[in-house]
């Protein structure tokens, strides 16, 4: 072969049409529809048939698996032997309090759209032709460029992109990345440390955004809390519970009711 005909010899991707670089079907609305569903079902989880019927498709059906697929190139969910799972950016873009910057994140998870808001940041949005050869030179298939480009601007509204300005892509205002950081300062004994730190290593909590945003929301320790405040911080844990986990008895639950001075906690469904 000559070095001529090696350098116009297609890649075996670009000869069979195939884009070489990862974007979703469907675009963000539709993937977010999909985590809220799992929410619905499940809290955080779900079995891929009862997802299926909740947004009322086919279990087995490719409109509904290439939904799934958006959902986790979203970087929302995790699925595996019928098992869906949402991921802890799938938990944020859930929770209301922090679904605005989980949607940033969600949007520049996808490989493609990251790339072309790089390119495209700040800058006055050039036609759709020309978007289109961008996504066609970071290796979207010519036959599905169209397609990746109206996914791509569909995701990036929904995403906020647009906020600041209808012809300029930028990162929208006063995002709310999650649980507010605590600030250092001394603990009981005197010495400097993190307050209600996630762990003992210095690093990042682990802990679910829900966990830590209750933990968050604790006073200092020795203050006044009056019990109003407390009833009210302990059935928010009680609801975050029923979220989060999963009990032997469908009918339990948690109940805090505040009488007078007396708080108290009771267990099983309330009538």
């Amino acid at each position: 072969m000559t070095a001529e005909s090696q350098a116009t010899t297609p890649k075996p991707d670009e000869a069979r049409g195939r884009s070489t670089i990862e974007f979703p079907y469907f675009d963000l609305t539709s993937a977010l529809e999909v985590a809220q569903a799992v929410k619905q079902v499940g809290g955080t989880s779900a079995d891929w048939k009862q997802l299926a019927v909740k947004l009322n498709m086919t279990a087995e059906g490719g409109g509904f698996r290439s939904r799934m697929m958006t959902a986790k190139t979203f970087g929302l969910l995790d699925y595996d032997r019928g098992h869906v799972e949402l991921t802890e950016l799938g938990l944020r873009a859930v929770d209301p309090q922090f679904e605005r910057a989980a949607r940033v994140d969600a949007f520049m998870a996808v490989p493609l759209y990251r790339a072309l808001f790089e390119k495209l940041n700040g800058q006055t949005l050039p036609p759709a032709a020309a978007v289109e050869r961008m996504a066609e030179q970071l290796g979207v298939a010519p036959k599905q460029k169209d397609k990746a480009r109206l996914a791509f601007m569909r995701s990036a509204k929904t995403a906020g992109l647009f906020e600041i300005s209808a012809e300029r892509l930028s990162l929208p205002p006063s995002l709310n990345q999650g649980p507010p950081k605590a600030a250092a300062g001394p603990d009981f004994d005197g010495e400097e440390t993190t307050r209600r730190k996630g762990g003992g290593n210095g690093g990042g909590s682990n802990l679910p955004p829900f966990i830590q945003g209750l933990i968050d929301k604790l006073p200092e320790p020795e203050s006044q809390w009056d019990l109003a405040g407390r009833a009210k911080w302990l059935t928010t844990a009680a609801n975050i519970f029923d979220l989060m986990y999963s009990a032997d008895d469908e009918t339990a639950g948690i109940t805090i009711t505040l009488k007078g001075s007396t708080l108290s906690i009771t267990t099983g469904a309330s009538s």
